[in-house]
């Protein structure tokens, strides 16, 4: 059985010190779920259990079980192999999603694997942060979500400037809905920071680069995958920002400490 984490290096700041600590992150990739030799959905998913995936997937689609459940590397990716009786084909043509499954996955219209793993050109902005702007940062995030208040049931997205702080916020039932409304909304993405409530998955350090922002800040962990795109398109990548408390996980340069650190 797969892992479904690696172990990555993350700059821990706690009170502006920064310590090197390392972190286990949860595997994110493109799974392609194949129905009788055609793609029907691609999802970004831990790379685990992925035959218990695509017999639960094909169930709540109402397509009954698979005749067969295989699961094969695919370039980027994986590949969910699945037969079903022939009896199930004109259904499956009828509803064919070009989609890649539910609110959440953030990958809506794709249906290939290369598609879910477009590449980022590298961002420049020239931007910077100290670490008690990151901490202002994420309170005036939780401060100012006034949807989440009243409902519990929301994610936000705010953006945030050194010189003006939070300047922008948007909310949504979706994590990836509310980062693409505060990017419609703001027109000059490199001049700050990206804040979310979310966890960082590859699709949103994708939003996030393709605006231009320099900097993504985010309250919980991010992935494997976001990791590794956000470090190959130049972006600097906080998470798990609670109270004074962040974690750095690429480009730290743009992140000013407050105090002499223990990472080389």
């Amino acid at each position: 059985m797969r892992k479904g984490y690696q172990t990555a290096q993350a700059c821990v700041v706690v009170a502006g010190r920064a310590t090197a600590q390392p972190r286990s992150l949860p595997d994110e990739v493109p799974v392609a779920l194949v129905y009788n030799g055609t793609t029907q959905a691609v999802m970004m998913a831990t790379p685990r259990d992925l035959e218990d995936f695509g017999r639960g997937f094909t169930r709540t689609e109402g397509w009954g079980a698979p005749d067969s459940v295989e699961v094969v590397p695919h370039g980027q990716g994986l590949e969910v192999r699945m037969w079903l009786p022939e009896a199930m084909a004109e259904k499956l043509a009828a509803r064919r999603r070009a989609m890649a499954g539910p609110v959440g996955c953030g990958l809506c219209g794709i249906d290939s694997l290369d598609q879910a793993l477009r590449p980022v050109s590298p961002v420049t902005a020239d931007v910077s942060l100290t670490s008690a702007q990151v901490v202002a940062a994420m309170e005036a995030l939780r401060a100012g979500q006034a949807l989440h208040d009243r409902t519990r049931a929301v994610h936000g997205a705010g953006f945030y400037t050194a010189s003006r702080g939070l300047c922008a916020l948007r909310e949504d039932v979706g994590r990836h809905n509310a980062l693409d409304k505060l990017i419609g909304a703001v027109p000059d993405c490199a001049t700050g920071a990206v804040v979310l409530t979310s966890r960082v998955s590859v699709e949103m350090v994708q939003k996030a680069a393709a605006a231009g922002c320099g900097i993504i800040l985010a309250v919980s962990a991010p992935t494997t995958l976001a990791v590794a795109t956000a470090e190959a398109a130049q972006v600097t990548l906080v998470a798990l920002a609670r109270d004074d408390r962040f974690e750095i996980f690429t480009h730290p340069h743009r992140i000013q400490l407050s105090e002499a650190t223990d990472v080389a």
